[in-house]
């Protein structure tokens, strides 16, 4: 049974990652059963597992939703993040190793390339080489624990990330700051890249509601 509603759990999460479920859509349990070839029962666990990380909310006559935050939720939510990935930023300032350095990188690189030539005319294209990015930055930081809050925090607010680079001139300045956050990583200072990422991560209220629109 443990099994199963970790394979129900995998596929809700990885439809998350993939923008298949967006925030407030109902997850259907006869789908999800279906699909992973198994009863109600650990369906239902998983959802209780999911609910309990924050991502899935019970409604009454919906059933179960996937997390929608208000707009002070949204904040509470990126304040806490913010500072996560900003722990993760100055952690990976002292931890980094030389192949990490590589991909960083070349990383920033890629970035920086795919606003030179594309602007903002592939959001979806400049949003997975920002995962790169984030991803490397946590990876370097070598604290497991750290990880996995940061990953089940990101999820609550990947839908709106995502959207994030429609905007013109986002994805431009998102390359400047990670450029910004990886020199200081690099040259190990960790306490200029924590600041960097903190500031990477300092969302005015109207961004936010206007992300949260631009989702639901």
């Amino acid at each position: 049974m443990a099994g199963q509603t970790e394979a129900v759990i995998a596929l809700i999460i990885a439809q998350i990652d993939a923008g298949e479920i967006l925030p407030g859509a109902a997850i259907e349990e006869k789908d999800v059963m279906q699909r992973c070839n198994v009863s109600r029962t650990p369906v239902r666990e998983a959802m209780i597992r999911l609910e309990t990380d924050g991502l899935v909310q019970k409604h009454p006559r919906k059933g179960a939703l996937l997390f929608k935050p208000t707009v002070p939720e949204f904040l509470t939510i990126l304040e806490v993040h913010a500072n996560l990935e900003s722990f993760a930023a100055g952690l990976a300032a002292q931890r980094i190793t030389d192949a990490q350095m590589n991909e960083l990188t070349a990383n920033v690189n890629a970035c920086e390339q795919h606003v030179a030539t594309l602007g903002h005319s592939d959001p979806v294209g400049y949003y997975k080489l920002n995962l790169q990015f984030h991803e490397i930055i946590v990876r370097a930081a070598s604290n497991d624990i750290l990880a996995a809050l940061v990953k089940t925090n990101a999820r609550k607010l990947m839908a709106y990330y995502r959207m994030r680079y429609r905007s013109i001139g986002a994805s431009n300045t998102s390359a400047e700051e990670h450029r910004q956050i990886a020199d200081f990583i690099i040259s190990h200072r960790s306490e200029d890249a924590a600041a960097a990422m903190l500031e990477h991560f300092n969302y005015d209220r109207q961004t936010v509601m206007d992300l949260i629109a631009s989702v639901g």
